[in-house]
């Protein structure tokens, strides 16, 4: 079997809490608590789940714009979470990140050209010349006119914005990127052509996507497979037509229950959960989702469930299933 491009493992990234005149350290924020999965070459991975759940800070965490607690990132053999600052710094000229909001992720006070360019201008790559030239091909390539490079971000729409955040992801040419909630500033209309945009992308350029998003619909159309997180953990993860076939955790059922069916006169089955999310700073003891969970039992209150293989590459952690 292929080695992933990606292994992520055992990745723990706690944020402290501190109180007091001197603040001291009082607590811990378990953002991502123990998680590990592959991504491989050329596939789209979705990260899904509620706000809260670790999502960003997992993609942050991998692309270490968040330093990890613990754990490791291995890509293309090398153990990000343990390289130097200068071997890191020429690792990200393969992991990049396209970002949440399309306002806030670019510099008002920057032209688009120099934007787009930062990466090539940071890495020493090509003269002003060609830079310019490189430039001016990515915003054709997102589909924008390269007669928009000397003007600045609030002259754009939202849509257009992204479209200028995928450009300057991808000039760096990288293997890997983040798309963190992408598209979920989006108008609808918008959203679906940036989305096309990055299908079409990814097969131009063989791009590898980690997509995270807590919009199902927008995840069961872009990703190949699926991995599902709750309140700091990964509960299951799956093919994408596995996951939506056939869900296998309450929570990941409770999910897909939630999406939308374009058919008025079709009466689907909801499944609402009671309660709120915990706090990562006080999570459940046993699993997680036990004091939410329609199925819980006595072992769910006291032990976590480990992750198991129910089917051909369908993982599962849930006391539900033994493997």
């Amino acid at each position: 079997m292929e080695r992933p491009l990606l292994e992520v493992r055992h990745l723990v990234k706690y944020f402290p809490i501190r109180r007091g005149v001197f603040r001291r350290t009082v607590g811990w924020i378990k953002a991502v608590d123990d998680i590990s999965f592959d991504v491989y070459e050329g596939e789209t991975l979705g990260l899904v789940g509620e706000s809260g759940c670790g999502k960003t800070t997992t993609g942050l965490t991998i692309l270490r714009l968040e330093e990890p607690t613990s754990g490791k990132v291995v890509f293309q053999g090398k153990n990000l979470a343990e390289l130097p600052p200068e071997e890191m710094r020429k690792e990200r000229r393969n992991l990049q990140i396209i970002f949440q909001d399309p306002y806030s992720s670019l510099d008002p006070r920057m032209r688009i050209k120099d934007i787009v360019s930062e990466g090539l201008l940071s890495h020493n790559l090509y003269d002003r010349k060609r830079r310019v030239k490189v430039v001016g091909d990515l915003l054709q390539k997102v589909g924008l006119s390269p007669e928009y490079m000397n003007r600045f971000p609030h002259e754009f729409s939202g849509g257009q914005r992204q479209r200028i955040g995928i450009a300057r992801a991808l000039a760096l040419n990288p293997k890997l990127i983040v798309c963190d909630e992408a598209v979920s500033a989006l108008d609808v209309s918008i959203r679906s052509q940036v989305i096309n945009l990055l299908e079409d992308l990814q097969k131009e350029f063989g791009l590898t996507y980690i997509f995270i998003a807590h919009d199902l619909s927008v995840i069961k159309h872009i990703s190949d497979r699926i991995v599902v997180m709750y309140l700091g953990k990964i509960v299951e993860v799956a093919p994408k037509k596995n996951l939506f076939d056939k869900p296998l955790h309450p929570y990941t059922k409770a999910l897909i229950s939630a999406v939308p069916v374009p058919n008025p006169d079709f009466r689907k089955h909801r499944i609402i959960l009671q309660g709120d999310v915990p706090s990562p700073a006080n999570p459940p003891q046993g699993c997680r989702f036990h004091p939410r969970c329609p199925n819980a039992m006595d072992a769910c209150r006291t032990q976590e469930p480990q992750m198991v293989e129910v089917e051909d590459g369908h993982f599962v952690a849930c006391h539900l299933y033994k493997g």
